[in-house]
């Protein structure tokens, strides 16, 4: 996906959680984040579409602290929302191809990195509050498999490379990604060190979890429409959602310690 596209992807996605907030309203819980009710997930939500556009609209050279809760209730948070998401929209759009600013994840420019990771943001918590309106993630709005399957690359060649990074075995294991649906495989190298994560196109790669796989063996595979995978790689879906084949206790692992 290219920038234009991811784009295009935030801005329909943060009318989309817009409306189901205003559906909800700002008490109703939302069980994929637990303790937290629509209010919070607006104002989370808003004040990091704030950030992102200062940091582009400003040209920030290094990171910033997210800005402070809005204060705000009802109507007037959820138009706050509304604004915010907006002119994050109109930044991106605006913003010049060489655009020169902080980024935390590599990317082709920091354009592209924030068009990409604010797409994603807004499509994860937009998912979040359509399931308190009662919709099983799986079930709401549809992110698309080319969408999904960028997201899922974004969070484990992106995310889970970082120091930060929780995923770690004692001994080194594989995990692999697999979608039945865009005909992509992530190979994640898991050891004491932050993952390692290679992505290729499914039919490069026909052995199955105990195999040998390049000199590695495969310990287990997840796999599933991009869409299921996504949404259970962000701890959206239940793993049962997906199809686990080898060690189950490398996709409890992912389960346990894989909170960005």
């Amino acid at each position: 996906m290219g920038t234009v596209e991811h784009i295009a992807s935030l801005s329909r996605e943060g009318r989309l959680l817009a409306d189901a907030a205003a559906e909800g309203g700002p008490d109703v819980e939302v069980p994929t984040c637990p303790g937290w009710r629509i209010r919070d997930l607006l104002a989370h939500t808003g004040r990091v579409h704030r950030w992102a556009t200062d940091s582009v609209v400003a040209r920030r050279t290094a990171r910033t602290a997210l800005g402070g809760a809005p204060g705000l209730d009802g109507e007037e948070l959820l138009e706050w929302f509304r604004e915010g998401h907006a002119r994050l929209v109109a930044a991106l759009r605006a913003a010049p191809a060489d655009l020169d600013c902080w980024t935390f994840l590599a990317a082709p420019s920091p354009l592209a990195f924030w068009a990409r990771r604010q797409a994603h943001e807004t499509a994860v918590h937009r998912v979040d509050a359509e399931s308190a309106l009662g919709r099983r993630p799986a079930s709401a709005t549809p992110l698309g498999a080319a969408f999904s399957a960028d997201g899922i690359d974004e969070l484990l060649c992106g995310f889970h490379a970082r120091d930060r990074s929780r995923v770690r075995t004692g001994a080194p294991r594989v995990l692999r990604v697999r979608t039945t649906d865009t005909a992509d495989v992530w190979t994640v190298r898991l050891s004491r060190e932050p993952a390692r994560t290679e992505r290729a196109a499914s039919p490069a790669c026909t052995d199955r979890p105990g195999e040998s796989e390049a000199g590695h063996e495969v310990d287990c595979e997840l796999s599933g429409t991009a869409e299921r995978l996504y949404l259970t790689l962000w701890n959206r879906l239940p793993l049962d959602s997906l199809t686990v084949t080898g060690d189950p206790e490398l996709a409890r692992l992912w389960r346990e310690t894989s909170a960005v």
